[in-house]
C-alpha cells in the first residue's frame, strides 16, 4: 500500500520517531479498515521503567481507567505494576487475566455497593475515602481494612482539575481518619491528586506540604501513618512539550526525603503517563464541506467513540496523508450530533477523501471513553 504522509520535525516533538516509524510501518502492511488505535509496546515499557525510578520506597499502580484494553493490562502485569480501580469492572478484568489482588489498590473515595460486595471477597490491601459515610460502608463489607483519607490540594495548571468531585481540607480529613480507627478500620495513609495532565511541577510541593501537616497532626493524635499516596498526573506530549517525568520524581524524592519518614511506604498511580504518548489513533476522511465561511473535515472517530477528552480541552497533532495545500479546518466526527466536534480553527493541509489522519498521543482516555453512540463501534487496539 503506498502511504504519503507530510511528517516534519514538529511530529517528532511530540511523539517519538520511532513510534510514528512503527505506525507507518504497520499501515503498509494492514487492510484493516480504521478507525483503530495503535499502541507502541515499546514505550509503555519506556514509561513503566521511568515512572517512580527516582522516588525512594515507590510502587507503581497503573490507573486501569485510562486504557483498559486487556492485551494492554497484559503488557503491564508482566512488567510487574501494581494496578488502581475504581469498580467492580475493572476489578473482574484483572481477576480474568490472574492479577493476584495483593498487587491491586482502589482510591475511590466513592464505591458502589456492587463494587464493596466484590471486594470483600477479594481482600485488596487498601482503600481510599473521603467521608464518614464510606467509612460506614468500608466497615460493613471490609471491616478492619487498610485506608487513606483523599486530601483537597491545589489543581492549577492541570487540564482535568479534580479537586472539586473528591477528597476534604485538612481538617476534616483529620477528623475522619481518627473516625475510621474508631470503626475498626486501619488508617494507614494519606492520598491526594494533583490533577490529570498536570503541567505545573509546583502541584506537588504545595500538596506534599499539606500532606505533611496531616501527618504530623495525626502524629499527634496517636495514629502513625505509613503510606503517602501521590496519585497520578504526570503529564505527556499533546501539542507542546511539558515537565518530563524524572524532574517530577527527583523533585518529589527530594521533598518527601526532606518532610517525611525514611521508612515511608510512596504509591504512584499513573495512568495516562503509561500509555498516553504511546497511542496513536488512525483514522479516514469520511467527508469534507464548506458550511458558511468554515471549512470542515469529517473523521471516523469523534467525541463518542474515542476522543472524548477533546471536550474537555485536550488538543491534538496530527498527521494528514496526502500533500495538498494547509487549510483552517472544524474537524468533526462522524456522529449525526453537534456535539460532535473534536477541534476548531487547526490548520491542516487538505486530504483527500478517504485519506488517513493519525491523532498523535491518544492512547490514553480514549478508548475507556468510547461508546457506540449512534451505532458506531468502539474502535479496536491493537499493540504494535
Amino acid at each position: 500500500m503506498k502511504i504519503k504522509f507530510r511528517i516534519d520535525k514538529t511530529h517528532y516533538e511530540i511523539t517519538a520517531k520511532s513510534t510514528i516509524r512503527k505506525a507507518l510501518a504497520f499501515l503498509k502492511t494492514t487492510d484493516l479498515e480504521p478507525p483503530y488505535l495503535l499502541i507502541d509496546t515499546a514505550m509503555v515499557k519506556k514509561k513503566v521503567r521511568s515512572i517512580g525510578k527516582n522516588i525512594k520506597n515507590s510502587r507503581v499502580f497503573y490507573a486501569v481507567k485510562a486504557n483498559p484494553d486487556v492485551e494492554i493490562l497484559k503488557l503491564i502485569d508482566r512488567l510487574g505494576l501494581g494496578f488502581e480501580i475504581a469498580s467492580e469492572g475493572e476489578l473482574a478484568i484483572l481477576n480474568s487475566i490472574g492479577v493476584k489482588p495483593a498487587r491491586i489498590i482502589t482510591s475511590n473515595p466513592i464505591k458502589s455497593f456492587r463494587f464493596l460486595r466484590m471486594l470483600a471477597e477479594f481482600n485488596l490491601p487498601y482503600y481510599a475515602f473521603d467521608s464518614k459515610d464510606e467509612v460506614l460502608k468500608l466497615r460493613d463489607y471490609v471491616p478492619g481494612c487498610n485506608v487513606y483519607v483523599r486530601l483537597t490540594v491545589p489543581n492549577e495548571g492541570s487540564e482535568w482539575p479534580l479537586s472539586k468531585k473528591f477528597a476534604v481540607e485538612l481538617d476534616e480529613a483529620e477528623e475522619l481518619l481518627l473516625y475510621a480507627k474508631k470503626k475498626g478500620l486501619n488508617p494507614v495513609g494519606i492520598t491526594f491528586h494533583v490533577g490529570s495532565q498536570c503541567t505545573n511541577i509546583y502541584n506537588w510541593n504545595s500538596a506534599l506540604d499539606k500532606a505533611k501537616i496531616l501527618w504530623d497532626r495525626m502524629e499527634d493524635r496517636g495514629i502513625r501513618l505509613s503510606v503517602l499516596n501521590i496519585g497520578g498526573g504526570y503529564p505527556i506530549r499533546y501539542t507542546k512539550s511539558v515537565v518530563d517525568i524524572p524532574s517530577i520524581d527527583k523533585n518529589v524524592n527530594a521533598l518527601i526525603y526532606e518532610k517525611f519518614p525514611r521508612n515511608i511506604k510512596v504509591f504512584i498511580e499513573p495512568g495516562r503517563a503509561v500509555v498516553g504518548d504511546a497511542g496513536i489513533f488512525v483514522s479516514r476522511v469520511a467527508g469534507k464541506a464548506r458550511r458558511g465561511d468554515d471549512e470542515w473535515l469529517y473523521i471516523d472517530v469523534g467525541v463518542f467513540n474515542g476522543l472524548m477528552e477533546s471536550v474537555g480541552g485536550i488538543k491534538y497533532k496530527y498527521i494528514v496523508e496526502g500533500y495538498s495545500q494547509v487549510k483552517k479546518w472544524t474537524l468533526a466526527g462522524p456522529s449525526c450530533d453537534s456535539f460532535d466536534v473534536i477541534d476548531k480553527d487547526i490548520l491542516l493541509q487538505e486530504p483527500p477523501i478517504g485519506g488517513r489522519v493519525l491523532i498523535l498521543s491518544s492512547g490514553a482516555y480514549t478508548i475507556s471513553y468510547a461508546s457506540e453512540f449512534n451505532g458506531f463501534s468502539i474502535p479496536k487496539t491493537i499493540l504494535i
